[in-house]
């Protein structure tokens, strides 16, 4: 049985949301079991009626806004923080919530802690391509400053998840930069190049892409640092944004447009499922010694049970370890 925390209190919705999806998440895995950590009238009358559930009573939350470092050391009952240490502790193979990014990352490095050999855990999510297929994109914005073999981590981390989420055998490697050509970009990114043609050579090393490629599934994984991976994200959906209000506001101005909208709404819907990674379970903190996924804010029923069924898929596919080991490999 593999047994996934889940943060309750996590996201903007309430509660039920969450509830409703770890629900969603045990009956569609008979071999899961849950921790449900939040507050006691949240989780224990939940847990009362899910035999594979049990309660991680808190009393504390952190909020969206607050400093991540100074709110878990100063909410040291909250479900995030006390979630995580369940699964440091060993009460919990994995950890999932769509609370604050920060704090989470925080309390994962501090309190989980980081794989040996790890110099910094980074962010990845899954992003949609033509064709079907899917990139791994990391670092979406752990680290803003990174040095060249932290990217190389970062591409053995994101090979390793590329392999247990989407299937892909010997994921290829490509690093953002503002050209394909080998001495395109900064002195920084010219140094990273450098760092991943040696790790990676011929063999997984796909040399560098642009911004183009990051919707273009050509590349099985595409690293960078957390500065450029996090615009280039908040792009991606402020263009989404964007696109899906000027296609309202249309039909707002003739029947006809209303009705060609209608009939693309469920195309559009498809499209901003895929761009939001929700279906592979939201961003996973790579790095650290236990799988933490992390969902969006705005979460709904859906996306808590994909991150719950993606953190169980990550414990049984032994992510960790196959991090571990190709970052031991490397050095």
């Amino acid at each position: 049985m593999t047994t996934i925390c889940i943060d309750a209190m996590g996201g903007d919705r309430e509660p039920k949301v969450v509830l409703e999806g770890i629900a969603a998440a045990l009956e569609a895995d008979g071999e899961l079991s849950v921790l449900v950590a939040g507050n006691e009238d949240v989780v224990v009358p939940f847990c009362a009626k899910h035999e594979r559930a049990r309660a991680l009573v808190t009393t504390q939350t952190i909020e969206m806004g607050e400093h991540p470092t100074e709110a878990i050391r100063a909410k040291k009952d909250s479900s995030i923080v006390r979630g995580l240490a369940a699964v440091h502790a060993g009460e919990a193979d994995g950890f999932f919530s769509a609370g604050s990014t920060g704090a989470i990352f925080a309390a994962a490095t501090f309190g989980v802690g980081r794989i040996r050999g790890i110099k910094r855990p980074a962010i990845a999510c899954p992003v949609p391509g033509l064709d079907g297929r899917h990139s791994v994109f990391l670092d979406m914005g752990a680290n803003a400053d990174v040095r060249p073999d932290m990217l190389v981590q970062f591409a053995h981390m994101g090979r390793a998840y590329s392999r247990i989420t989407l299937g892909v055998e010997d994921p290829k490697v490509a690093l953002l930069s503002n050209g394909s050509e080998d001495t395109k970009g900064s002195e920084a990114v010219v140094a990273e190049h450098e760092a991943l043609a040696k790790a990676g050579g011929d063999t997984w090393f796909a040399g560098n892409c642009e911004g183009t490629d990051i919707l273009t599934g050509r590349f099985d994984v595409i690293v960078t640092d957390g500065f450029a991976g996090n615009i280039a994200v908040k792009t991606i959906e402020g263009t989404a944004k964007y696109i899906l209000a000027e296609v309202k506001r249309a039909t707002q101005e003739s029947k006809r447009a209303l009705l060609g909208a209608g009939l693309l709404k469920p195309s559009l819907k498809r499209v901003a499922a895929g761009l939001s990674g929700d279906e592979y379970g939201g961003a996973a903190l790579l790095g650290v010694k236990a799988p933490v996924f992390i969902g969006h804010g705005a979460t709904s029923v859906g996306a808590v049970k994909h991150g719950t069924l993606a953190c169980a898929a990550a414990v049984r596919g032994e992510l960790v370890d196959k991090i571990a080991r190709a970052v031991a490999e490397d050095q």
